[in-house]
Formats: C-alpha cells, structure tokens, sequence
C-alpha cells in the first residue's frame, strides 16, 4: 500500500467559497436591535428578546474565548445555530428542550425558561489550557477536581478512569466561570437538592466527549413546568 505523504493528499475544499466568505467580512452580524420582540438580553454570542413566554435566541457572528469577544466571523451565528437545532432535534426522545422552531439559520424561537444557574459539564478526558481548566489544575498538583479525586500518574488528554460531572457557575458577561463541586453548589444553594439531582439526570448522559456543557432548566408557562429541558445548546460549539 502506498504511503500517503503531503504531496499525495487530495485536496478538500472548503464547504463556502473563499470569495464568499472575504465578501462576506464587512458584513457580519455583530449586534441586533429587534425591540418588537420584547426584553433584549445580550449575552456573549447570543441576543436573546423574551415577550409572552417566548425567548427568541438571535445568534450572533459575534466570536467568544475565554469569557471575552475578540471579534467577528462570517456566518459563524448560522452555523452556531443550526449545530445546536440538530443535536436538540436527534436528542428530543431522550430529554425536553426549550425549541419551538428554527425560522431562520441564525435564529431559534423557545419556551421562556427559569435557568439553573450552574452549567453541566461532564468531562470524559484530562485536558484543558485555562486556569480552570482540569489539566491545569492537575499539573499544579491537584488531585481532586469539583469534588472528584483524580489518581496520580495521569498525562495530558488520557481518558478518565469514568466521566465526570464538574459543574461551573454561570458568569454573566465579561465575568468568568467558576468550576465547582456538588457539594458547594448545593452549599451555596445555587439550586435545591431537588433541582440538582433531576439536573443531574439531564446533564449526565455518558457522552463520550472532552468538555461538553450543557444547560438546565426549568421550562415556563407555555409547557409543564414541572419538568427540566435542555437550553440554549447541547453538544456543538458554543462560542
């Protein structure tokens, strides 16, 4: 069989055309002003309009790292949004979510939702690069993370003995996230013992991914209220 080398690779071009996209630089969606569609809430990638039990989630081509925007990508919001409507739709068997509708790529229409305040975050592998990161915090020496001991002789991106649920504060913008552990979460009372062991539920789904964070709440008016849904994104990039 002959090897394949650099020089003998097929070349892959890009799904959007290269004109397209330098086209497309001066005229990315950076912000938005749709006051008929109720309260603006701006988050970080997301501009989201709550009116009668409604949210609708504008988003943006705004690109976040580290709890900061840096700038702009072109069609970044189509592909943010129709990631997240995929993975809603494939996954809605096996738990609510908040989708009404996807009218448009870079818009999604959802049930008004009270939000859990903690982001669900089940880890599979050792990794990371920020100061909040597991890796991190395990190369300084740490040998417990949000409450889960961790063994000695680990390496950078090993699979974990199991997956792990490390749950992180929700910042608003321009604040950071902060990993916790159940213990505190419950301590704090960020969210009822009740809360918290549904959530878990939700949240724990033995993905078999790095760092997949995902979103609980309870859903409004306009269905049971009684039960949790998935928000905002489920397994897709989110900044």
């Amino acid at each position: 069989m002959t090897p394949t080398t650099p020089e003998t690779q097929p070349v892959t071009k890009a799904p959007v055309d290269e004109s397209l996209l330098l086209a497309q630089l001066g005229r990315t969606l950076e912000e938005t002003d749709f006051p008929t569609l109720g309260e603006k809430y701006e988050g970080k990638v997301r501009d989201c309009y709550t009116k009668d039990g409604r949210r609708t989630l504008v988003v943006s081509d705004r690109l976040s790292a580290f709890d900061v925007v840096l700038g702009t990508i072109p069609f970044k919001g189509q592909v943010l949004n129709q990631m997240a409507a995929h993975w809603f739709d494939l996954t809605a068997d096996l738990v609510p979510n908040h989708v009404i509708g996807v009218p448009d790529p870079t818009v999604m229409v959802a049930v008004e939702c009270q939000l859990l305040p903690v982001e669900f975050v089940m880890r599979a592998y050792i990794t990371g690069v920020t100061s909040t990161s597991i890796w991190t915090h395990y190369k300084n020496g740490a040998r417990s993370f949000c409450g889960h001991e961790l063994p000695d002789g680990m390496k950078k991106n090993q699979r974990l003995p199991k997956a792990l649920l490390t749950p992180s504060t929700k910042a608003e913008r321009g604040q950071h996230d902060e990993p916790v552990s159940e213990a505190e979460v419950l301590r704090r009372g960020t969210v009822s013992a009740r809360d918290w062991a549904e959530a878990r539920e939700v949240g724990d789904g033995g993905c078999v991914l790095v760092r997949p964070d995902q979103h609980v709440a309870w859903r409004g008016e306009a269905m049971p209220s009684d039960c949790l849904a998935l928000i905002d994104h489920i397994r897709g990039a989110t900044s």
